[in-house]
């Protein structure tokens, strides 16, 4: 293959422009350390700017550094008070996050995409990407939501839920199906040919076959993939009628749902579905699942995607966008669904100033988790419900375990006088957690593993701890933690395990002394 242009090099390369990206990039720019951020698509932000407008915080007094300012940032804008919005417009989170960027002099490579890595001993050399090129730096960060690149330097890692036995996590694993509003009522039929559920036959389309693993075990099963996707109610609005829908045959499961509820005496609202809270400036909204039949896609098809090659979640990616273009589609205008849910979506549509070159589709699906680094400390619920003090405490937390729908399957309910089969949804979870620290060796791997990388995204951490990590005012903080470690340990040429976490923390009221001035620890401008 023919390299697309010159070789990189840099003291950090960072991978991936996601929000956690930028700010690793930006810190590690300012503390006058070269940098170069790759980007394996074409836009900055991930999900900060692909649609999750509506932050999830959790506590605001855990919010320091980044988190802090681009929130301020957000209220400069609109010129307003800080927190007066949930976020910004997706094309404004954008705006600010590329602004750091430039302000910070960092350049930014779209397009290039991780392939594999050259590694001697236990230190990454160079990487290479898709195109041909090879990137060499002193220090590696992986801020993909992916962790292709902690993957590909064979830095161990988890994918999906850990059983009980992995952590001692008494909520891991599979969970038993209870009634809630995010699952399926009962003696809805999975079977395409028997809507009364009799007899076993074909599934409908969005019912991932059996077995489920026992409740308890770990099963490899992500949470929900979904588009987050921005609506809105201004005048020049695309209507969701006017969206394709390839396959109106993928809804049946739906019609069988509203006329359960129909039979039931309950007819949902709009917002009961997608969440229709004007909570964004220009009349939008960024549309959630809520339901037990969702913009989330419970089929099955999200598990495969953090080990897939790219073909494969290219093919994954755009199921996950059908799957949205139709259920609006279908939402809006199929005779099954309740009047009142059509006649108030009918209100609202795609906002024709987003997502212009994705079809107005957020260009970024939500991956709410893929790999996870099984680094030099594994963070557990334990860790998070207990608020354990660390020493190396460098940021703090305080988002509930919030573990998404796993999976939609079925399952016997043995009635007299025979069987029946029923939809159930698995794998939701909310459990509250106080104030908690992060520790630095969440973001490091082991040294004897890799001593120059550092992973502020798919962090080392159990599938129950990730799911409170894993929110984008974290990944913010943890970024710049991220790149401050880096431009010290490019600078010193020393391994990332190394590094005082004092000199990296984000915590809030940290008035510790600037790396510039710490002794005992050398400036870090001028490593080239």
């Amino acid at each position: 293959m023919t390299p697309a242009g010159p070789d990189l090099s840099a003291d950090v390369v960072v991978y991936a422009a996601t929000s956690a990206g930028v700010c690793a990039a930006v810190a590690a720019a300012r503390l006058g350390a070269s940098v170069v951020l790759l980007e394996p698509g074409r836009h900055v932000g991930g999900m900060t700017s692909g649609g999750l407008g509506y932050t999830d915080v959790g506590d605001p007094r855990a919010l320091a550094g980044p988190a802090v300012r681009f929130r301020s940032a957000v209220a400069a804008y609109y010129g307003v008070r800080v927190g007066r919005y949930a976020g910004p417009e997706p094309h404004v989170a954008e705006e600010i996050l590329t602004q750091w960027l430039v302000e910070a002099d960092v350049p930014l490579e779209f397009d290039a995409a991780v392939a594999r890595c050259t590694l001697s001993g236990n230190r990454i050399r160079s990487l290479h990407l898709t195109d041909g090129r090879a990137v060499t730096a002193r220090v590696f960060i992986d801020a993909s939501y992916e962790g292709d690149l902690l993957a590909a330097a064979g830095v161990p890692y988890a994918v999906g839920r850990d059983g009980v036995n992995a952590y001692g996590e008494r909520l891991a694993g599979r969970q038993e199906p209870v009634p809630g509003k995010h699952n399926f009522p009962g003696w809805v039929s999975p079977f395409a040919d028997d809507a009364e559920g009799v007899d076993e036959g074909v599934l409908l389309p969005g019912v991932k076959p059996p077995p489920m693993a026992p409740v308890g075990d770990g099963d490899g099963g992500v949470m929900a993939y979904q588009y987050r996707v921005c609506l809105t109610t201004a005048a020049d609005r695309i209507p969701l009628r006017e969206l394709p829908d390839p396959d109106p045959g993928s809804w049946e499961l739906g019609r069988r749902l509203f006329h359960h509820w129909r039979r039931a005496g309950y007819e949902p609202h709009a917002g009961d579905l997608l969440g229709l809270e004007p909570n964004l400036p220009g009349d939008k909204c960024d549309a959630n699942s809520l339901g037990p039949f969702s913009l989330n896609v419970l089929d099955g098809s999200a598990w495969a995607y953090p080990e897939a090659d790219r073909e494969t979640r290219s093919l994954i990616v755009r199921h996950h966008r059908r799957h949205t273009q139709g259920f609006l589609r279908f939402l809006v205008e199929d005779p099954a669904v309740p009047a009142r849910v059509r006649a108030e979506l009918s209100r609202w549509g795609l906002p024709i100033d987003e997502f212009a070159d994705t079809g107005h589709v957020p260009h970024q699906l939500y991956v709410r988790e893929a790999r996870r680094m099984l680094g030099a400390h594994v963070l557990t619920a334990h860790d998070l419900l207990r608020a354990r003090r660390f020493p190396d405490a460098v940021a703090l937390g305080s988002y509930h375990l919030d573990v998404r729908e796993v999976q939609r399957s079925w399952r016997w309910s043995y009635e007299h006088p025979r069987p029946r089969a029923m939809v159930v949804t698995e794998g939701y979870l909310s459990v509250p957690v106080p104030v908690y620290q992060i520790p630095y060796r969440a973001l490091v791997p082991r040294v004897e593993e890799c001593d120059n990388l550092l992973v502020p995204v798919c962090v080392s951490a159990s599938h129950l701890a990730f799911s409170s990590l894993r929110m984008e005012v974290q990944y913010q903080m943890l970024g710049e933690v991220a790149g401050t470690a880096a431009a010290l340990a490019a600078g010193a040429d020393r391994a990332v395990q190394e590094v005082p976490a004092a000199l990296t923390r984000v915590l809030p009221g940290d008035r510790s002394a600037s790396p510039r001035t710490r002794p005992g620890w050398p400036r870090v401008s001028g490593t080239d």
